[in-house]
């Protein structure tokens, strides 16, 4: 397996090259040269694997000139000792819970393999590493929790100061050890900017300095086992993804062309409505500031993934910098993809704040089953779709992150997962510091 970058002026890299570097030396983000495949009898073979297994059958395809086999599937068993649920909602609707991990969020997914994956290859090397990571929510939480006393690597967040809640907040926070918090004054976007200008920035070499978020590929890689997942239980072909920076879209996208049969993604955003104006217009416009809403894990203007999706399309994104590798200008369409195929593949909708308060009350009340911000987007999105197919929408957390929200809404106290309780009693690690590059430098150093 050989990648390339999308900004196509980088040597190509292993895997192993573009999980540790993270981001390409050109500021693209590496992809497959060629994507393996699935025939359509490997896909019907896992009907009855367990979610471990089919981790490993795809984790295999990218890996398997780098681990052996065996290694890899004790690997793929450890990340992924929890319960993946569907839940049937109506005769055409579930909800896939992805938060039964250890921060109850989706990220664990990802994270979890993803680190494990990293300790190999840097104990292979005998190289320290220093993970910098920018969240909107619940990454910093998963990645902490996944690297959280692995020797020889470092962790470094960068969270928004006021757009995260206090339970995503602590999960970040109360670790300490080999792990570090860095509450910014900005934008979730402001601290993915950062991240991306420091991987490459000279003074910051010796940290050898890799990536948690969604524009490593190792992230995007475990996210694809969830969408083969569901569809060996329930044959689904519609998606409805919840989405921000468009990583946990991106799984589903790459699963797609290895062969599994998606017939459409329902990509549904917040507020941050820049992916749905362009499909409408074929003018990409970031939204800047990106705009604070409840489901703050998708609170992303400029969704980083969009230059993977647009280049996989045939097209062409990137930021403009100047010779310090500031950002000029986010969110340059230098060529446009096929906007026919991505019509074909996507459909997209915006859900207001007040959209997602009615559809969390009425989920309740209809199904009694209780939901948080993000996925009542990606259910409030299905609606809206009226495609009226067997759909799957994906949620992203346990509700129990979001009590404010649950207690205003629904007057209830939601129940508590082991991984949060006494959370409130801990002691919390961090430092706050203003958005400039220059000084968030100083203090990664």
């Amino acid at each position: 397996m050989r990648f390339r970058s999308t900004n196509n002026s980088a040597p190509e890299v292993s895997f192993k090259e573009a999980l540790l570097k993270g981001q390409a030396p050109d500021y693209g983000l590496y992809m497959p040269v060629q994507l393996p495949q699935f025939s359509q009898v490997e896909i019907d073979s896992f009907t009855h694997l367990e979610y471990h297994e089919i981790a490993f059958e795809v984790a295999k395809k990218f890996l398997k000139d780098q681990i052996p086999n065996d290694t890899l599937k004790k690997l793929c068993r450890d990340a992924y000792n929890f319960t993946v649920p569907l839940e049937r909602l109506s005769d055409t609707s579930f909800i896939m819970r992805l938060d039964r991990g250890p921060t109850a969020s989706f990220k664990d997914f990802a994270a979890r393999l993803m680190a494990r994956l990293m300790d190999y290859f840097a104990k292979d090397e005998k190289k320290k590493l220093t993970v910098l990571v920018a969240t909107s929510g619940d990454t910093g939480s998963a990645v902490a929790s996944a690297f959280y006393n692995l020797l020889g690597i470092k962790v470094i967040i960068l969270f928004p100061e006021k757009e995260v809640s206090d339970t995503q907040r602590k999960q970040m926070t109360t670790l300490g050890g080999n792990v570090k918090a860095l509450a910014i004054k900005g934008t979730f976007d402001d601290c993915q900017a950062i991240v991306k200008r420091a991987f490459n920035d000279k003074d910051l070499s010796h940290l050898n300095l890799t990536s948690a978020n969604s524009i490593n590929f190792g992230r995007l890689m475990p996210q694809m086992v969830y969408y083969i997942y569901a569809y060996s239980r329930i044959h689904n072909r519609i998606f409805s993804v919840p989405s921000g920076n468009f990583g946990n879209l991106m799984g589903g996208v790459l699963i797609k062309k290895m062969g599994l049969p998606i017939e459409r993604f329902i990509v549904a955003v917040n507020e941050n409505d820049e992916f749905p104006q362009f499909l409408k217009s074929g003018a990409y416009n970031p939204v800047v500031p990106s705009k604070n809403c409840s489901s703050n894990a998708m609170n992303v203007g400029h969704p980083s993934n969009l230059a993977r999706l647009i280049d996989m399309y045939g097209g062409w994104l990137a930021d403009e910098r100047d010779e310090n590798g500031k950002v000029l200008k986010a969110g340059v369409l230098k060529q446009k993809p096929d906007m026919d195929a991505l019509k074909r593949d996507f459909v997209s909708y915006s859900v207001s704040d007040k959209e997602v308060d009615q559809t969390i009350v009425k989920y309740y009340k209809k199904y009694g089953t209780l939901i948080e911000p993000h996925v009542a987007v990606a259910l409030a999105a299905y609606e809206k779709a009226g495609l009226n197919l067997t759909t799957v929408c994906l949620e992203t957390a346990d509700p129990a992150k979001f009590p404010e929200k649950i207690q205003k809404l629904l007057g209830i106290e939601p129940k508590l997962p082991k991984s949060l309780i006494g959370l409130d009693e801990k002691e919390e690690y961090f430092q706050i510091v203003s958005k400039e590059y220059e000084k968030v430098k100083e203090k990664i150093k």
